[in-house]
Formats: structure tokens, C-alpha cells, sequence
């Protein structure tokens, strides 16, 4: 049963395998997550992760240990706040902000980086129940 305040966290690295598994996979091929001499001459000045990559480890999160198995997305919304730069650790946390009626929960969304800082702050609904209760 989860209750108020029940997180997991997890640190995962934007390494250069994840960040082409993710351009192969959503078809972004935006040079300024692929082409260092393009990155170098954007804002941000090297390359950046996809989107994808904070959302992806959320997901994971929430599919396999927070709820878990039988999780149901039902919405999420998020503010990317820094750029997740190719090599950055970033801790992933998720955590059970609000316990709904029909097995329905809030949960906080949060990404940092090796430095503390928020990139991705946000908010998850999810359905879940546990699997003794679903006869599984």
C-alpha cells in the first residue's frame, strides 16, 4: 500500500549509449543532443539530452518500483528547468505527494543533477492497486 510521503530515488547517467538509444528510438536527431560542433554554437554551448531522457527514467520508476507493476499513467506535467548536459548524473526521485480515492495517487517528479540542482520538476497521476488486490 503506498502512503503519503512513500519515494524511490534513482541516479542515472546521460552517457552518449542512452542519449543515441533515445534518437533511435523517438526519431530526434536535433543536432544539439548529436553534433558537438553544432552544440557548441548554441546557447547552451556542448549537448544537451533529449527530453525524453528525464521523462524515460520516470516512467521507469513508475512502471517498476514506485507504484510498480500494473502502474496506469493517467497524466504528468513537468517544467524542464536546466539542461541535462551529456555526462550529468541525475538523481531521479518520485515521490507519493497525495493518496486519491479509487486507487489513484499524486506524485512529485523531481531530477537533479550532480550539483543539486533541479532540471525537471513536476507532477504525475497515476491509477494503481496492488496486484493481491487485483486476484494477480
Amino acid at each position: 500500500m503506498l502512503e503519503t510521503g512513500s519515494s524511490y530515488k534513482k541516479v542515472i547517467v546521460a552517457d552518449e549509449e542512452t542519449i543515441q538509444k533515445i534518437a533511435e528510438v523517438s526519431g530526434d536527431r536535433n543536432p544539439i543532443h548529436l553534433d558537438e560542433a553544432y552544440a557548441k554554437q548554441s546557447r547552451f554551448g556542448k549537448r544537451i539530452a533529449h527530453g525524453l531522457f528525464c521523462t524515460n527514467a520516470i516512467s521507469m520508476i513508475l512502471g517498476n518500483y514506485l507504484p510498480g507493476s500494473g502502474t496506469i499513467l493517467l497524466s504528468q506535467t513537468f517544467q524542464y528547468v536546466r539542461p541535462v548536459y551529456i555526462g550529468d548524473s541525475i538523481e531521479v526521485s518520485v515521490t507519493v505527494t497525495d493518496c486519491l480515492p479509487k486507487d489513484k495517487y499524486t506524485l512529485r517528479t523531481l531530477c537533479k543533477n550532480q550539483k543539486g540542482e533541479t532540471v525537471l520538476d513536476g507532477e504525475t497521476t497515476v491509477k494503481w492497486e496492488e496486484a493481491d488486490r487485483r486476484g494477480d
